[in-house]
């Protein structure tokens, strides 16, 4: 199914060299094409060039203006909203990410022309990753509050999103509860014309494309959520309503960029976050020897709970 979606958005010729080079879809992580600049694809951790007649293949304007118009439906006007924001969701929850020059209105992007990259990022769901760090961020079958740390593509999205089915189904770890999703970027949930292309439980809503602080206080009004999940904050105002949501009994699950506990600590909202004790759990992610690896979890104290030590336990 990923790699009927992927080809079908592809230049033509593009779609004739990736079948050539005998790609597995499942292990493809990104697909990158950039105006007068060779295809690259970032696969199982690794760049890949691929090759046409002996050397790299190269990418041309109009490679980009057909693989637009196979993405919008040939209605590139009608994605505006998305474009403002740099992307674009297509069937399957994959973020198609778009870099040309941007068009302003009011001092904001309202949209973007000239198109000259175009990143393919594919949505991995991995059922059951989650597995192994459920009894750390769990206490008679409820949640701590819990912060998923890492730094770009170490999996933290797709172990969020594991999360969320698991709370959402119940199990022997935790009771189902109803979560609340904030999906300002649509890489959680992958709504797709409204529609989840992702698993994410029987007690889930999803508020997509949304902004996180406004999104997490209007779950809280319309549908009452045990639990709010949302992705990557960093704001002071994603700040103040997670504050709000813990004051309304909600239980947090979220996920932030650092590459350590220490440079978690410099950044000034999440200092006062872990002064205050907050969250309940810190859970840190790294990308050795695979994509997805525990490193480190945490409680509120500081107290480290677990080390990855000569095994390493990847989840992703």
């Amino acid at each position: 199914m990923k790699e009927e979606v992927i080809l079908t958005i592809l230049p033509h010729q593009l779609r004739e060299v990736l079948k050539r080079e005998n790609i597995d879809f499942q292990s493809i992580q990104e697909i990158r094409l950039r105006v007068g600049k060779p295809l690259i694809l970032l696969y199982r951790g690794n760049e890949v060039i691929p090759e046409a007649d002996g050397r790299p293949y190269y990418i041309t304007k109009d490679e980009i203006r057909e693989m637009l118009d196979y993405i919008s439906g040939y209605s590139l006007y009608s994605y505006e909203r998305e474009m403002s924001q740099g992307y674009i969701t297509i069937e399957g929850g994959h973020r198609v990410g778009l870099a040309g020059q941007a068009i302003m209105e009011n001092g904001k992007v309202k949209n973007l022309k000239y198109i000259s990259s175009i990143n393919v990022r594919m949505s991995h769901e991995i059922l059951g990753c989650a597995d192994g760090l459920l009894p750390y961020i769990t206490f008679h079958r409820r949640l701590y509050h819990t912060l998923l740390v890492s730094p770009p593509g170490c999996g933290k999205t797709t172990l969020l999103r594991d999360l969320i089915r698991q709370i959402s189904e119940g199990n022997e770890f935790i009771k189902g509860m109803s979560v609340g999703v904030v999906d300002e970027r649509s890489e959680i949930a992958g709504c797709y014309r409204g529609v989840a292309q992702n698993h994410l439980g029987i007690r889930t809503d999803v508020l997509d494309g949304c902004p996180k602080a406004e999104g997490m206080i209007m779950l809280i009004r319309s549908m009452r959520p045990e639990v709010i999940a949302v992705d990557e904050i960093g704001g002071s105002e994603d700040v103040h309503a997670i504050e709000y949501a813990m004051h309304c009994g909600c239980r947090m699950l979220a996920t932030a960029h650092a590459d350590s506990m220490e440079e978690l600590q410099k950044k000034p909202v999440f200092d006062r976050l872990i002064r205050e004790k907050r969250f309940e759990r810190y859970v840190l992610l790294g990308n050795e020897p695979q994509i997805g690896t525990i490193q480190e979890i945490y409680d509120e104290r500081g107290s480290l709970l677990y080390q990855d030590q000569e095994e390493k336990t990847a989840i992703c």
